[in-house]
């Protein structure tokens, strides 16, 4: 099965790490304690730099070279482009511009220890590299939590960031909530809040990831409303016919399945949707974290019969497809983002609007 994760030939180690749970595919380093920056960076092989290097290409024969132009023999440097590369074991990430500004593996470490002001408190769960080290991601723990009911269901807050070396993408930050219960990972976005921040590979980016925190509201902002909206939810009841309601808007795939559940044509949609319904359905009704006080016959069940579908009863090719679909704007991310609005609609009006 493909994972991707970078395998450093230098030190023999695969790069990525992993607090107490298996890592990907049984490869990486598992570590008994929550280490600190400075370990988690050398735990998940990202103690190396990245340098921007100019770009060469080799003329035509049938070319003739300029004295402006030539580097050596018909060798030429390709203007306004560079080579992105490893200086552990020189290896090339990518080509970028010339405005394209490295961001330090070390530097994205420093958006977490900005969150609490660099003192002790963030916990790092899993970090790594992928591909030839071109892409990072971080995973964190923050040191508090968002408490629904009277305490026993309780939603840990985490903090994800990923960049890349390559010039592929921006660097992104992301605020994800994790039950601790049944690990489901709940992503919504708040209307009027930011929980996902992107930010370019320019001048000042550094600058920018170490106040990004500042930006996604994270100084309890977020998660006190989240609270708030949960505990709401958390009284609200709905009947079983409601949640499957809300699962089938949630995850409807296209506006045709859509205008057929207007009509009430549940008979004529798609197998594979029928199919996916169901087993969101069941794993409403059945799993043990859907039958707490909190998630029972509650519009906080409905909403969590969705995001827990996505992680714990979907299939996926592997786990960075998982991550892909959960945490970086995949199917998974968007179809719990329409489960929020769904869930936030049903509370002010009480009722399951097609739409």
């Amino acid at each position: 099965m493909a994972h991707n994760i970078n395998f450093n030939e230098k030190t023999g180690r695969y790069s990525f790490f992993s607090v107490q749970e298996k890592a990907w595919h049984g490869l990486g380093q598992i570590v008994a304690q929550y280490p600190t920056s400075e370990e988690a960076i050398k735990h998940a092989g990202l103690d190396y730099q990245v340098v921007k290097s100019p770009l060469f290409t080799k003329a035509s024969d049938s070319i003739e070279t300029t004295q402006d132009t030539e580097v050596g023999s018909n060798i030429l440097e390709v203007p306004n482009y560079y080579a992105t590369s490893r200086t552990d074991n020189n290896t090339v990430l990518g080509v970028v511009g010339k405005d394209y500004h490295i961001v330090q593996n070390r530097d994205a470490f420093n958006f977490f220890d900005a969150i609490v002001g660099g003192g002790e408190g963030i916990l790092y769960e899993t970090a790594g590299a992928l591909g030839k080290g071109e892409r990072i991601f971080i995973t964190a723990k923050l040191p508090d939590y968002i408490r629904v009911g009277k305490g026993d269901d309780v939603t840990e807050k985490y903090i994800f960031l990923t960049t890349s070396h390559d010039g592929s993408g921006s660097i992104t930050a992301a605020f994800t909530p994790i039950r601790i219960v049944c690990q489901n990972t709940l992503n919504a976005s708040l209307r009027n809040m930011t929980n996902v921040v992107r930010i370019k590979h320019t001048s000042g980016a550094r600058q920018r990831i170490e106040n990004a925190h500042k930006i996604m509201g994270l100084a309890n902002t977020l998660s006190l409303q989240l609270e708030n909206i949960f505990n709401h939810w958390a009284k609200v009841r709905v009947t079983d016919q409601e949640v499957k309601k809300l699962i089938q808007l949630a995850l409807c795939p296209n506006k045709e399945t859509l205008d057929l559940l207007k009509k009430g044509a549940e008979d004529d949609v798609s197998t594979v949707f029928k199919n996916v319904v169901e087993d969101a359905f069941s794993y409403a009704m059945i799993s043990d974290t859907q039958q707490m006080e909190t998630t029972k016959g509650t519009l906080f069940g409905a909403y969590n019969a969705v995001t827990g579908y996505y992680q714990n009863v979907r299939k996926y090719n592997n786990e960075e497809a998982k991550l892909q679909s959960i945490v970086l704007g995949g199917t998974a991310q968007q179809k719990s983002q329409k489960a929020f609005d769904l869930c936030s609609s049903f509370a002010l009006d009480g009722a399951v609007i097609l739409n």
